[in-house]
């Protein structure tokens, strides 16, 4: 077999795993080395070769590195509470400022109990025991089951082409991951275990620095709204895709379907509610990463707002950028158009200004061909009934809106806040679901690849984490834009457009793990999801522009 790594060849007859490959880069890589890519695809550092390809590694500095860190701690969190409380209940449910959100289903979690749990963390880790994957057959996997009276990596079975079924064990633990860990406890050693609200987090470093652990940044208003929508969910019980799917297969869609669209509805009308009962606001501010819904959503609390009295104005950032041999650049020299700098902020505080105090602005329309403003006669006046509402990425930032009172401005801050698990310990992530979402909708409405998508996506995550996460706890309401169903609903459209990326394309990793997601979820038709749903800015056939 030939196999490349960085440039160099290695040739051998026999079956090696990647460890046994890279033995001498492995053991003098300053950073630690965590797991691995075979021909574009995650592997573990004992997978073994069996034909040519091209190999490279993953190290804890990298965040492909620093998920599989966090999935491996969870993995020893979930052991250790085994040993030492077996009859914890521990759920994994969401992710917090560098720290996972956990609780127990069947128990009260005490600062004693977790600090016994992180000592025998600890101990695990030190011992640098060996994780194995093992491949069950259906039928092993069943008797499994049944002896152990286990619900650990059940929901693999419902997947009927799964002919193998994982399993991680480490001496007589054995439970599901459903995205590959470490081959030893010894790598995951920066974490903490914190008494934290009705919960605790699994506190973990970030790939920036994966020595330290960060100072906590907190995130009270997130987590409201996460608990929020999760406590609901768990008293429809539909907390996980086993229930959901049962739900679609053998319950009532078109009900649960009903009562999250009722939810959504609610939660508009309540921001509408409180907008219009302080006369001093005079604009609305909304902001949310990518694929978030916020144009639905806009245009949703428009339609409640007006029902209220009042009548929402719209005024686009994205008219008011400074000339461009005046925009900033990024580190690579690239005009960074997402810089609050590229914003003439100056002009545009001047006629929010104007505006407010009644008076007449002309309108600028910023020419992107040629990066200047131009003047065309358009002008505009705001009346009494009048309130703007102004969307983008800076809206949170203060400083977009500097000369503006704070008692004149109402922000929004919304996301996909998922709260659907795998399982107890597999969770889905909120960044995947915005993904899967903008896929579907670059290619429904803009004709773009998932390759396209997937390529484009770390430089969007990246100015979410410089431009809007940060202030999203200055936002005065929280809107959760997830649907429980939504999955489901955009799994027919997804999986064929991330399985036309080749092997041979850097993107092919991205795609498998999200295709392995999805695989997971029955299917939901978008005929039977009402047309004013959020879900449709994704799918199409809405009643709303986008």
């Amino acid at each position: 077999m030939k196999i490349n790594y960085n440039d160099k060849e290695f040739n051998t007859k026999e079956k090696i795993t990647i460890k046994e490959l890279l033995a001498d880069e492995i053991e003098k890589s300053e950073i630690p080395i965590i797991g691995a890519k075979f021909n574009n695809e995650y592997q573990r550092l004992d997978y073994e070769i069996t034909k040519d390809g091209t190999v490279s590694l993953v190290d804890i500095a990298s965040k492909g590195g620093m998920k599989i860190y966090r999935r491996t701690l969870i993995y020893i969190m979930a052991m250790a509470f085994e040993r030492i409380y077996p009859e914890a209940k521990v759920r994994v449910n969401y992710q917090l400022s560098n720290s996972m959100y956990c609780d127990l289903d069947n128990m009260e979690e005490t600062p004693e109990m977790l600090k016994n749990v992180e000592q025998e963390m600890r101990r695990i880790i030190e011992q640098n025991l060996p994780i194995t994957k093992k491949l069950l057959t259906r039928k092993e996997a069943e008797e499994l089951y049944e002896q152990k009276d286990s619900s650990k990596g059940r929901l693999q079975l419902d997947i009927e082409e799964n002919k193998t079924i994982n399993m991680y064990y480490c001496e007589e633990y054995y439970n599901y991951i459903y995205e590959d860990i470490a081959i030893n406890t010894g790598i995951v050693k920066v974490f903490e275990l914190v008494k934290y609200d009705k919960g605790f987090l699994l506190r973990y470093p970030s790939s920036n620095d994966p020595f330290e652990l960060p100072k906590y940044q907190e995130t009270k208003k997130l987590l409201w709204a996460l608990n929020e929508y999760n406590d609901i969910h768990k008293i429809l019980d539909v907390s996980t895709i086993y229930k959901l799917n049962n739900i679609i297969e053998h319950g009532n869609l078109k009900y649960l379907i009903m009562l999250e669209e009722a939810l959504h509805e609610k939660k508009i009308a309540n921001i509408a509610d409180k907008i219009a009962e302080n006369k001093n606001i005079k604009m609305v501010l909304i902001a949310g990463p990518s694929s978030s819904g916020k144009t639905t959503f806009a245009q949703r609390l428009g339609l409640q707002l007006r029902i209220n009295g009042l009548k929402p104005v719209t005024i686009s950032v994205d008219n008011y950028f400074v000339e461009r041999p005046d925009t900033p650049l990024d580190e690579n020299g690239e005009y960074d158009f997402e810089n609050i700098e590229a914003i003439d902020l100056d002009l545009f505080n001047k006629d929010l200004t104007d505006l407010l105090n009644g008076e007449v602005i002309q309108c600028p329309e910023f020419d992107f061909s040629v990066g200047t403003k131009r003047y065309k006669g358009k002008t505009m006046h705001l009346a009494d009934d009048e309130i703007l509402v102004i969307e983008g990425i800076h809206c949170l930032n203060d400083k977009l809106t500097a000369l503006i009172p704070k008692k004149q401005k109402y922000k929004v801050y919304i996301s996909d806040l998922t709260v659907l698990n795998m399982d107890r310990l597999n969770r889905i992530s909120t960044t995947d679901t915005r993904l899967i979402r903008r896929i579907v909708r670059d290619y429904q409405f803009r004709s773009y690849s998932a390759k396209h998508t997937l390529d484009a996506w770390p430089k969007v995550n990246r100015g979410e984490e410089k431009n809007i996460f940060p202030y999203q706890e200055d936002a005065d309401s929280i809107f959760n834009t997830s649907l429980i169903y939504e999955l489901a609903a955009l799994k027919d459209i997804a999986i064929p457009l991330l399985e036309e990326i080749k092997p041979n394309e850097k993107q092919y990793a991205e795609a498998r793990r999200l295709i392995e997601i999805l695989k997971y979820f029955k299917s939901i038709k978008s005929d039977i999801i009402p047309n004013n749903s959020l879900l449709k800015e994704f799918l199409g056939g809405g009643y709303f522009e986008y």
